[in-house]
């Protein structure tokens, strides 16, 4: 019997969904970058474009034709690994740069991780709850709302907006692990995103330049 011959790990990644998904993270990567850096609009900035790449692979993915079983497990794993970064990690980083790394803002981002850990695996073994509803929150919309929450940076003093990012962040982790059914945006939404994503760039982009 012929066994199946084992591609190599570069092969999956010039899959154009993977190509897209790996986008997103050096979006990421660059989002990280930028609030260590504690350049805040950009690291936003990073975060929404990550999130653009990440509804697009999927958009990609489901489009092609032609693609192996194989191709599609290795894009859902990546996928998973790289919102663990962008969705987790980032918004952690986030949350400690802000804080100018205080020791008691590591529980703070120690939860996001965990629950954003805990959920992409859940969510790995059992899917969407009908094919159109989510359990709880999905990561992605950690991005999101946390971009909006900065909108209102410059209305509080630094160590208030830090408590309330702190806040915000054990909500988020709340959420993504709850058991509250929400819906996938799918479809039309994706160009809700892209207004939302070039809108805030711009408003971000202006306070980078002012």
């Amino acid at each position: 019997m012929n066994e199946k011959k084992q591609l190599g790990m570069l092969t999956f990644a010039k899959d154009l969904p993977n190509i897209c998904s790996l986008l997103g993270l050096f979006c990421t990567v660059l989002a990280i970058y930028f609030a260590i850096k504690g350049n805040f609009p950009a690291s936003i900035i990073g975060m929404l474009w990550a999130v653009l790449f990440d509804w697009y692979d999927g958009i990609i993915a489901r489009k092609m034709k032609g693609r192996t079983k194989e191709q599609g497990v290795f894009g859902v794993q990546l996928d998973s690994m790289i919102d663990i970064v962008s969705f987790g990690l980032l918004p952690a980083i986030l949350l400690l740069s802000y804080g100018n790394y205080n020791i008691w803002f590591i529980p703070g981002a120690f939860l996001i991780i965990a629950a954003n850990a805990i959920r992409l695996s859940y969510f790995n073994i059992y899917g969407l709850i009908d094919g159109k509803t989510y359990m709880g929150l999905s990561v992605d919309n950690n991005a999101i709302i946390l971009a909006f929450i900065f909108l209102f940076e410059n209305l509080f003093q630094h160590a208030t907006f830090s408590i309330l990012l702190y806040i915000i962040i054990i909500i988020l982790s709340a959420l993504n692990l709850s058991s509250i059914p929400i819906p996938k945006f799918t479809g039309k939404w994706v160009y809700v995103l892209i207004v939302y994503v070039l809108v805030m760039t711009s408003f971000f982009g202006y306070q980078l330049w002012r």
